[in-house]
């Protein structure tokens, strides 16, 4: 018996000794994995895909759609008989879609001069840190605009005299938990401009800035400097458009409502034809609301 027990007692050692090996590296293999740096990748940047009336660097998600309303009322100086422009209005219809993750499209209609758009919306880069370090978000947006209001006779018969083209570079960093700043440098071709002393080509700087306040309140700025080196000469007297507006979050929508200089909601209209001037009362409040719709399973 005690032979037995001493056979038994040896072996048991054995196993157990053998065995140690073997957790310890499955410990080590675990611990490895646990301290592998991970890439962390910044959210919310904006809190809706535009900051007022021009594009954030946020895009739909895969399979997402985003039916947006925009509405804009008419100037101040319009005086009480028109309600300070409440009894006037400009609206914008839009359906964006998330084909991927880094893939918006969209289209739109808008009341100001009778516009249909269509548009997309890339993202090349995203903000992040940990293992992937990038200190940026960087997108680009491809727009068309045409426009189908029949006030012009040069535009009667002729639809590419009434298209006009939009490239954006979308730049945004995420400072911190509660701001945002993003550069939007801008080309826009008009195959068709008011009079000859009209440029058919625009460069335009965007800036735009998010400030949150609460959990689901934030404030945003908007500013887009146009270039025209032959401003002064202009029948028409053109102003950079500048929107100061507040986001509000609520569940399934996001609420932007906004006290802005432009009437148009589309880049070719609010950059290059902003005629309202902050300084004689030329500016309109106005509204963005969105609803987003998932189709993922």
């Amino acid at each position: 018996m005690t032979n037995k027990l001493l056979s038994s007692t040896i072996f048991f050692l054995i196993f157990v000794l053998c065995s140690i090996p073997a957790k310890s590296q499955d410990l080590d293999a675990l611990l490895d994995k646990e301290a592998k740096p991970q890439t962390s990748f910044a959210t919310a940047t904006f809190k809706s895909t535009r900051v007022i009336n021009g594009h954030s660097v946020e895009r739909m998600k895969k399979n997402q759609l985003e039916f947006r309303v925009s509405h804009r009322f008419g100037e101040f100086n319009a005086g009480s008989y028109n309600l300070w422009g409440l009894d006037q209005g400009t609206i914008h219809l839009a359906l964006e879609y998330g084909i991927t993750d880094w893939l918006e499209v969209g289209i739109g209609r808008s009341t100001y001069e009778k516009t249909f758009d269509g548009f997309g919306k890339f993202s090349i880069l995203r903000q992040s840190s940990g293992a992937k370090s990038v200190p940026i978000h960087l997108s680009y947006l491809t727009s068309t605009e045409v426009i189908s209001l029949n006030n012009n006779p040069a535009m009667q018969n002729d639809i590419f005299s009434r298209m006009s083209f939009i490239q954006q570079i979308l730049i945004a960093r995420k400072l911190n938990e509660s701001l945002s700043l993003q550069l939007t440098p801008t080309y826009i071709h008009r195959n068709l401009v008011p009079t000859e002393l009209d440029m058919n080509d625009l460069f335009a700087c965007g800036m735009g800035g998010r400030y949150k306040l609460s959990k689901r309140i934030a404030l945003n700025v908007e500013y887009f400097y146009v270039y025209r080196a032959n401003a002064s000469s202009l029948p028409v007297k053109y102003y950079n458009p500048l929107s100061i507006g507040i986001d509000i979050e609520t569940g399934g929508h996001v609420f932007q409502i906004m006290v802005t200089n432009s009437q148009a909601m589309r880049e070719g209209g609010f950059i290059g034809k902003t005629t309202g001037s902050w300084s004689d009362g030329g500016i309109r409040l106005g509204f963005n609301i969105s609803r987003v719709f998932s189709f993922n399973k």
